[in-house]
């Protein structure tokens, strides 16, 4: 009888660690069940090199927008980072989605502070074992505690403390010396986005109909927007040469273009330009 092959030892895994904080900032999300029996998720932001808990938030669901605004508060509060890590979820990336909707919200902000993003290959989940960890062990951390949350504010109450604790108290085996996070985080200059990201454009093709009203729709960074095209075009069938927010409207027919635009990400509908007429002068 051939013996079975046995598992790879841990020990052979490759560990790859940024060389600098903000160098590559990891994010996943969990679930947790709240004293009542309800669901909550759990949104972490991890640096790379120091294990240093940048953000940890709860929502009832974590969503695109949700992930963005996360974004932004690590910003605000410890800087623009290099790069980011994250699995292939919806809420992250839309690039194994078919190409259907565009960027997201995550991607779009990303995009405009030319940070790169980096996605981990499907079925290769410790690329993001940092910030997987990191979950876990937050998430034992709180089933230990007496009085189980019922509320998200309790929730985030108790996830704070842990923050505290576990980023500036709680020595980290996997650290030099076995410091704190903070200390590590602290202790080197941060990384900064290498480069402009200006050229990373995303382009593709829609095939539409304008509706009765004039219309047609498109989905940008999350998004749906209304184009105003013109009643006198309803119903026909049109292509959308979309370049991020540069938009042409073509006729599928003729070839004729309606339309060309650069969507205002702040509007929902997008009215068309009012036409210029001088004013008579005075008699």
């Amino acid at each position: 009888m051939a013996p079975e092959p046995k598992k790879r030892p841990r020990s052979s895994s490759i560990r790859f660690e940024a060389a600098l904080p903000n160098e590559t900032r990891q994010a996943d999300f969990t679930h947790y069940r709240l004293a009542d029996g309800s669901e909550a998720e759990i949104l972490s932001w991890l640096d790379d090199h120091s294990r240093y808990a940048l953000l940890v938030t709860c929502r009832r669901r974590i969503t695109g927008p949700i992930v963005r605004e996360a974004f932004r508060q690590a910003v605000t509060l410890h800087g623009v980072p290099a790069s980011t890590l994250t699995d292939n979820g919806m809420v992250f990336t839309t690039r194994l989605a078919g190409g259907r909707g565009g960027r997201n919200a995550f991607e779009h902000e990303l995009r405009r502070l030319h940070v790169r993003q980096k996605n981990s290959t499907p079925n290769h989940p410790t690329t993001c074992g940092k910030v997987e960890r990191f979950q876990q062990t937050m998430k034992n951390w709180l089933r230990a505690q007496p009085d189980q949350p019922v509320t998200l504010a309790g929730l985030q109450a108790l996830i704070d403390r842990f923050r505290d604790a576990y980023n500036h108290r709680r020595p980290h085996r996997s650290l030099p010396h076995r410091a704190t996070p903070a200390a590590v985080y602290q202790a080197l200059p941060k990384a900064l986005p290498a480069g402009s990201r200006d050229a990373d454009t995303h382009t593709r093709v829609r095939h539409d109909r304008i509706d009765p009203s004039g219309v047609v729709t498109l989905r940008l960074g999350g998004r749906l927007h209304h184009i105003g095209v013109g009643r006198t075009h309803a119903r026909t069938h049109v292509i959308l040469l979309v370049d991020d927010l540069h938009v042409r409207v073509v006729n599928a027919v003729t070839g004729e273009l309606l339309r060309e635009l650069i969507i205002d990400p702040t509007r929902d509908y997008q009215p068309q330009a009012k036409p210029t007429t001088p004013k008579p002068p005075n008699p």
